[in-house]
């Protein structure tokens, strides 16, 4: 009975050391045709034989090992870390486990834990130079992550963009070094890159909290608030102590509510209220640049409203520095300009305007301001006699009149005269229709047949002081009694 149990026994052995023989050649065999997909590139099956031999024995470090390699290859990190993690646990001297390890840790952002494992690969293998760059790549990462963390409190940006560009060359999985970056770029007004990389990782991870943020972020900083604060929303949901995620869309709000409280006071015309509620705004987000070049424009418009003219033209200046392509704002301060008689800055803003669209309407209004800068540099007639541009022909006729008769004791006698001839001259263009259109017109009346310099002073005050009978007036400065004194004798 006991020879029976022992040969039964020992058939049960030798059948399970068969199988044991049997599984172990047949996870060989699909290691070696892992091992020849791996070699063509052909990751995905290279897997699937990696994963088949680790499910014929599961116990085999070498197994884990090479799937490893194979799940970083097809970029997925985190189970290669794992498969990695596995291998050294059943064979703690598998010098390649842990270097595939602590590569898994560098590309997903630890450096810390990746240089442990590098150490531990050269307490095993001293002179391995692989291990041995990759501990000097490890202490790169850290460095910039240090220098980016203090780059990002002294609110330098372009410095983090910089660092995070230089930790990501081999820690190329990092979604947090990913997100810092694209959170910069936002801030730099980079939106289109900072989308990009925000997206990248949304698609590998649909529920990053962090990536939904500057999704959101760009958003709010492109003026599009409501679309923004869904993206807030979202984040809140997946990572609700959020703090960033949270302040954002409480800013977002209140200053949407804000703007739109103050767009409708201007509308209601009660536009020192309108003046005050875009103040408010301003308030809210400095880093806003387009919503706050916005509120600076709207800001100027109720100024100019109010007649506050220069505060106008500085609100429009400070939406054109926050925005540089805001057509409306230069649009803006040009009116602005030419309401202050200021032309040429005026002919600059316009000209400006044109350059970026160039439309009927924005032609117009560079054509006028350069017209109106030419009329500046001529004489002003409507000046030299004290009128109004709209002033009517008996107005005219009585500013005239009175300049004409008028002396000014400040005067010396030839400056007098030329003051006289001035107004001589202004009367000539201001009471003659045909060449007062022209002159409003902007056209130089030099070029007219008959110049209109070709005129005497003396003639003008007689016809327009004479009386009856051909009497006229003629004008002498009274030498003897000095400047601002004339007389007036009947020829």
């Amino acid at each position: 009975m006991c020879q029976s149990v022992c040969a039964d026994s020992l058939t049960e052995m030798v059948l399970f050391l068969s199988f044991i023989s049997l599984s172990s050649r047949e996870a060989e065999s699909f290691k070696e045709q892992g091992n020849a997909y791996y070699i063509k590139k052909d990751y995905s099956e290279a897997f699937n034989y990696y994963t088949k031999a680790i499910d014929m024995c599961p116990k085999n470090a070498s197994y884990y090992g090479n799937r490893a390699a194979t799940l970083m290859m097809l970029s997925r990190h985190r189970e290669a870390l794992e498969d990695s993690q596995q291998a050294v646990r059943l064979d703690d001297t598998f010098m390649k486990g842990h270097l595939r390890e602590g590569k898994c840790h560098l590309s997903l952002g630890n450096a810390m834990a990746a240089s442990r494992c590098f150490h531990r690969v050269l307490e095993l293998e001293p002179d391995n130079s692989q291990a041995q760059q990759e501990v000097k790549n490890a202490d790169s990462v850290l460095e910039y992550e240090k220098m980016a963390e203090l780059g990002f409190e002294k609110h330098d940006f372009r410095m983090v963009v910089f660092c995070m560009d230089r930790a990501l060359e081999s820690a190329s999985a990092c979604h947090r070094f990913k997100v810092l970056k694209a959170e910069c770029l936002a801030m730099l007004g980079r939106y289109p890159e900072a989308q990009s990389v925000a997206s990248d990782i949304l698609r590998m991870d649909a529920t990053n909290g962090d990536a939904l943020y500057v999704r959101g972020l760009c958003l709010y900083y492109e003026d599009c608030i409501d679309k923004a604060v869904q993206f807030f929303v979202q984040a809140l949901r997946m990572a609700p102590d959020h703090e960033k995620a949270r302040l954002a869309c409480r800013n977002a709000k209140a200053l949407k509510a804000k703007k739109e409280d103050g767009n409708k006071a201007f509308k209601d015309g009660n536009y020192d209220a309108a003046y005050e509620l875009y103040s408010e705004a301003l308030t809210i987000d400095p880093n806003n640049i387009k919503t706050n070049a916005k509120l600076f424009c709207n800001r100027g418009t109720v100024g100019s409203k109010l007649k506050k003219i220069d505060q106008a033209i500085e609100d429009c200046t400070k939406a054109v520095k926050l925005d540089e392509t805001y057509i409306k704002a230069y649009l803006r301060r040009a009116q602005c300009y030419m309401d202050k008689e200021e032309y040429d800055e005026a002919v600059r803003d316009y000209e400006k305007v044109y350059q970026t669209e160039k439309t009927k309407e924005h032609k117009h209004l560079l054509k006028n301001a350069q017209l109106e800068l030419k009329k500046s540099k001529r004489k002003d007639y409507y000046k030299v006699l004290g009128v109004d541009k709209n002033a009517t022909e008996d107005e005219i006729k009585k500013a005239y009149r009175k300049r004409a008769l008028m002396g000014n004791k400040t005067l010396n006698l030839k400056e007098e005269e030329k003051k006289f001839k001035e107004v001589g001259e202004a009367f000539t263009v201001l009471s003659d229709p045909k060449k007062k259109s022209r002159y409003d017109s902007g056209h130089d009346l030099e070029d007219d047949t008959g110049n209109v310099g070709d005129f005497d002073a003396n003639n003008i005050f007689k016809a327009f002081f004479g009386g009856g009978g051909g009497q006229g007036y003629s004008f002498e400065a009274n030498q003897s009694s000095g400047p601002g004194n004339f007389f007036f004798q009947f020829g």
